[in-house]
Parts: structure tokens; C-alpha cells; sequence
């Protein structure tokens, strides 16, 4: 029989390095990295739907998005990533739907002059045939 025994100072380095890693592997999986991506996302959503003058026809939803990106901001700063990923989502939606709201509105207003100016041109035309209705 082939025993080998440990002395009490190697083992106490042996339980103290296993120790080390499980701390070091628990502290590199406890904070995910931060949603940069997302982060990103939103910022530019937002700012497309602000020059798309979506602060006049949506100012809600272009509120709503601005609110979630400092949530978001906020989240991040209290290593809380998965919420910030969350929150950073919703605001890019909220901007992607003030920029979709505010595209709406404004075809709308051409669609609807475009109809007036073809509404007048049919007028004019009548009046000089002399056509009426």
C-alpha cells in the first residue's frame, strides 16, 4: 500500500488556492458585461426619431424612450446588466415607435393636401368645361 499523506500546511494551501478560483470564477460570472450594444441602439434611435421632429407628433413615446435609456444608464452604473439590457430594448422601441408615429403623421398631412389639391384641380377643370356634378 501506497499512501500519501498531506501535512496540514499543504493541505490548507491546497484548500486555500481551490478557494481563490472558486471566488475569482463567482466574481467573473456575478456581473455580466454592460449592453453596450443595446445601449448604442437606443441612443441612435433616439436621435433619429428626434430629427424626424418626433418631439411635435410623439412627444410621449420619444419621452417614454428617454426615460428607459437613463433607467437603463442607471442600471448599468448598479451592475444590474440584465435590467439595463431590458430597459435599453424598450427605449430603442419607444423611439423606433415615436419615429414610426411621427413618419405617419406626416404622410398623412401630404396625403391629405394632395386630395385638397386634387379636389380644387377637378373644380377648376369642371368650371372651365362647364361641367357641373
Amino acid at each position: 500500500m501506497n499512501r500519501t499523506y498531506r501535512t496540514p500546511s499543504s493541505l490548507r494551501r491546497t484548500v486555500a488556492a481551490s478557494l481563490a478560483c472558486a471566488l475569482l470564477i463567482a466574481a467573473c460570472a456575478a456581473t455580466p458585461p454592460a449592453p453596450t450594444a443595446q445601449l448604442q441602439a437606443a441612443q441612435q434611435a433616439i436621435a433619429t426619431a428626434e430629427k424626424m421632429d418626433a418631439g411635435r407628433y410623439a412627444a410621449g413615446e420619444l419621452g417614454e424612450a428617454r426615460t428607459k435609456l437613463a433607467a437603463a444608464d442607471a442600471a448599468v452604473r448598479e451592475e444590474k446588466m440584465e435590467g439595463a439590457a431590458r430597459l435599453a430594448d424598450e427605449s430603442r422601441v419607444a423611439a423606433e415607435l415615436a419615429a414610426s408615429k411621427t413618419a405617419t403623421v406626416k404622410a398623412t398631412a401630404v396625403n391629405d393636401e394632395m386630395k385638397r389639391s386634387t379636389g380644387t384641380l377637378i373644380d377648376e377643370m369642371q368650371r372651365a368645361t362647364g361641367e357641373t356634378q
